[in-house]
């Protein structure tokens, strides 16, 4: 990869600024019902767990009728998606701007590392909504935007991989909630995060690339 992949330029926007994941654009009133929505979703959503909250529940406590809410989400999926959209944002901005090594300026395996921690503190702290927007269908993971901006960071950073889109994707199924929630229970945390940095880590050890 050329050097231009080691961080975001002025004048032009990189294939990986490309992929990140936009803010909605809406009216006032469709934006007022949509904080008033997730407003919802999230308070129900951390007293009761996903799972035990109902659509008619976020649509009530929200204030907004049931087919509003499901044209504009669709599912409990999608509600999840939605609320996970904004720490998304955060941690692509981390990533493209922010100080080493999690975003420009340091070596591609300590970036490699340092987002492994980064998506593992997102992952753990909202568990339960990655896990239900990633699992709502087949292959739903793969389909979220976000995915295919940390997928092309790590491809990046693994230039000298022989094949570092491979690579990206086994790095990742490692991060997937599913795994980690199938983990957590026999492993806690401290384990499977220093799993994950050793996994990382030989990952890294196999490519040479100038950095995403």
């Amino acid at each position: 990869m050329s050097e231009d992949s080691n961080g975001p330029r002025s004048g032009y926007a990189t294939p990986l600024e490309l992929l990140r994941t936009p803010p909605p654009r809406e009216r006032a009133d469709a934006a007022r019902n949509r904080a008033a929505v997730l407003a919802a979703a999230e308070r129900l959503f951390a007293e009761h767990g996903p799972e035990g909250v109902s659509m008619d529940q976020v649509a009530t406590a929200a204030g907004v009728g049931k087919g509003t809410l499901f044209r504009r989400f669709g599912d409990k999926s999608g509600l999840a998606v939605a609320l996970l959209d904004a720490r998304e944002r955060e941690l692509q901005e981390a990533i493209l701007s922010g100080p080493p090594p999690l975003g420009p300026g340091a070596a591609p395996g300590e970036r490699i590392e340092a987002f492994v921690l980064a998506y593992l503190d997102y992952l753990l702290k909202h568990l339960a909504l990655v896990r239900m927007s990633e699992t709502a269908s087949p292959g739903a993971r793969y389909r979220i935007g976000a995915y295919r901006f940390w997928h092309l960071h790590l491809a990046l950073l693994l230039d000298g991989d022989p094949d570092p889109e491979a690579a990206a994707h086994g790095l990742l199924a490692a991060l997937s909630a599913e795994h980690a929630s199938a983990l957590l229970p026999d492993l806690g945390e401290e384990r499977l995060r220093a799993a994950l940095v050793r996994l990382a880590r030989a990952v890294a050890s196999g490519g040479s690339g100038t950095g995403a």
